[in-house]
């Protein structure tokens, strides 16, 4: 059998380790797949080692996955390659960097050199920074999703001085949110905005499989939250809203990473470990309200969660902190801008269920497909010319193709 042509230069990607968890950047790798060849580099985490438990299960996720052999083809989707390149885990000292500079150079330069046409670099993490000029790629996109400077945990002056490096040396600059677009003038480049997309059918698609395990013997009904437990959620939010629910619980679903010891004093509040990503919608379908309690903070400002349209696709009543990225869909789900104002939206929910007029404004979701996100993301990478320094000669013509 014939494949299909493949149009567009390949991507070479940094990013958070295919597969773990679906990730912006997935999302759309994952809709370019089938038109582009893409190598995609799990990365190291950008949190400095620490001797606890969560640094001990990631760090041995990691040697495992560089002693494993890589994965063979039928095991990813078509046109797609990861690369898991041995990494030095520490990033703050100028010599920690330079020896992951030699560790990934030697490593991935023989990768992209045997390449059949130029590469662009696409990278959601800072820590390339050190690599943009060793690489030869065509072109660099900064796809920023984050304000990393600011997540709780991380060595906040290397990652800015990192970002910088890696804001100033990108050819193309992509930012999720209005907050980072800004982030990014700030830096004196302008970023193209690129908001998050949503897979309709995925969160709507019917629910015929068993309960889930993880809610048997939960009171009813659920009050969800899935995604990452870390500082970065209120626990004023939650203590109050606990104490206003007469009945059920507050379920926090995914992995932890350094948790507010207090919210283990929460009546009500239950915590379990993560779900696959085809498992949330049956989560979602057992859900009273779905509710996004973060704090207010510098970091909750700037991102735009993943889970906030895919949320509103499950047709469940939704209560979110006031936050830049949810103020969009203001008219799609319930803002709290307090405690106390949290709470009293979602005991509303519990009752009341779904507002009419919210249900009409998230048709809009329509608009806001993964296809479409990849279609302008496509777009915004081939909008600047290839880098002549990095390509042979032959390879000029591509740039037409790009």
């Amino acid at each position: 059998m014939i494949s299909p042509p493949i149009s567009g230069l390949p991507l070479l990607v940094f990013a958070d380790d295919w597969g773990r968890h679906p990730s912006s950047c997935q999302h759309l790798i994952a809709q370019l797949l089938p038109r582009r060849q893409v190598t995609w580099v799990n990365t190291i985490a950008m949190r400095p080692p620490r001797l606890d438990w969560t640094t001990l299960s990631r760090g041995g996720q990691k040697i495992g996955s560089w002693l494993r052999r890589p994965a063979s083809r039928g095991a990813l989707p078509e046109n797609l390659r990861v690369a898991n390149p041995l990494m030095w885990p520490w990033l703050t000292r100028s010599f920690d960097r330079r020896l992951n500079r030699s560790l990934l150079c030697k490593q991935l330069l023989p990768l992209v050199r045997n390449q059949p046409a130029p590469l662009i670099g696409v990278t959601t993490l800072p820590i390339v920074a050190d690599l943009m000029d060793d690489l030869p790629v065509a072109r660099w996109i900064y796809y920023c999703v984050d304000d990393f400077s600011q997540w709780p945990g991380l060595d906040s002056r290397t990652m800015e001085a990192q970002e910088r490096r890696v804001v100033e040396r990108a050819d193309v600059v992509i930012a999720v949110s209005e907050v980072l677009a800004e982030r990014m003038a700030s830096m004196g480049r302008a970023a193209e905005l690129l908001s998050h997309g949503v897979d309709l059918d995925h969160w709507l698609c019917p629910i015929e499989a068993a309960p889930l395990p993880i809610l048997a013997g939960l009171e009813r009904p659920l009050v969800v939250f899935w995604g990452l437990i870390d500082r970065r959620l209120d626990v004023k939010i939650l203590r109050r809203t606990a104490a206003e629910m007469d009945r059920g619980t507050l379920l926090l679903v995914g992995p932890e990473q350094n948790a507010d010891p207090e919210l283990a004093g929460i009546p009500r509040l239950v915590r379990r470990p993560s779900l696959g990503f085809y498992e949330l919608p049956r989560l979602a379908h057992e859900a009273a309200v779905l509710v996004m309690p973060y704090a207010e903070l510098p970091v909750t400002r700037a991102m735009q969660p993943l889970k906030l349209k895919e949320y509103l696709a499950t047709g469940k009543p939704t209560v979110v902190r006031d936050l830049p990225a949810a103020r969009e869909w203001a008219d799609a789900l319930d803002l709290a801008s307090s405690p106390d104002a949290f709470a009293a939206a979602v005991v509303q929910r519990i009752s009341g269920g779904l507002d009419e007029r919210q249900r009409r404004a998230r048709v809009r979701l329509r608009d806001e497909s993964w296809s479409d996100k990849a279609r302008r993301f496509e777009e915004l990478i081939a909008g600047t010319p290839l880098r002549g320094a990095s390509v042979a000669p032959e390879y000029v013509h591509a740039v037409a193709e790009a």
